[in-house]
């Protein structure tokens, strides 16, 4: 957990966080970065079935649910009553690994990369987060005060990745 950092890519809907997401982790591995990525819903969502005997341990009360195979396991963790988890808690819940993408958390103090698209319509979310690091965007960008990549450029975006992000240690501190 010591060596994990963690930077966040931050953008209104239809940006193409998510998009710019998969094309970076391909990327980061080839450079022999072991990556792991977080990912904010802004509404509930289900990872299970109805019908499947994990969902029906869940809707009987269980707090947590592992489903576990040969390929993959999963905890499903009920909050109930409890409050959503904050960032810190829940990267704290991660294994190791050298990068922690986080997608969304764009209220969060941490560093983040903004994604901007001029056909969104809408405004730049940095200034006003002084957490941005930088923009990648598919256009220019000329009231930017922080350095701003072409959308497209992965391997530049991933530069700066890696150059902005923080240890976890210095980011749970902050927090």
């Amino acid at each position: 957990m010591n060596n994990m950092r963690i930077i966040g890519l931050a953008g209104w809907s239809g940006s193409g966080k998510t998009t710019l997401v998969t094309k970076l982790i391909p990327c980061l591995l080839a450079r022999g970065i072991k990556v792991s990525t977080l990912k904010h819903a802004h509404h509930g969502f289900d990872l299970d079935t109805p019908g499947k005997d994990s969902f029906m341990h869940r809707a009987a009360g269980a707090t947590e649910v592992i489903i576990s195979s040969g390929k993959r396991w999963a905890i499903l963790h009920e909050l109930r009553e409890e409050p959503e988890w904050d960032l810190p808690h829940l990267v704290a819940k991660m294994s190791p690994v050298d990068l922690v993408l986080v997608e969304g958390f764009k209220r969060d103090a941490f560093p983040k990369l903004e994604i901007h698209r001029i056909a969104n319509g809408k405004p730049l979310l940095h200034p006003d987060d002084p957490h941005i690091v930088a923009v990648a965007s598919d256009s220019a960008v000329p009231e930017a005060k922080v350095p701003v990549v072409d959308l497209n450029n992965i391997d530049a975006i991933a530069d700066l990745l890696m150059k902005h992000a923080v240890a976890i240690s210095v980011f749970a501190a902050a927090s």
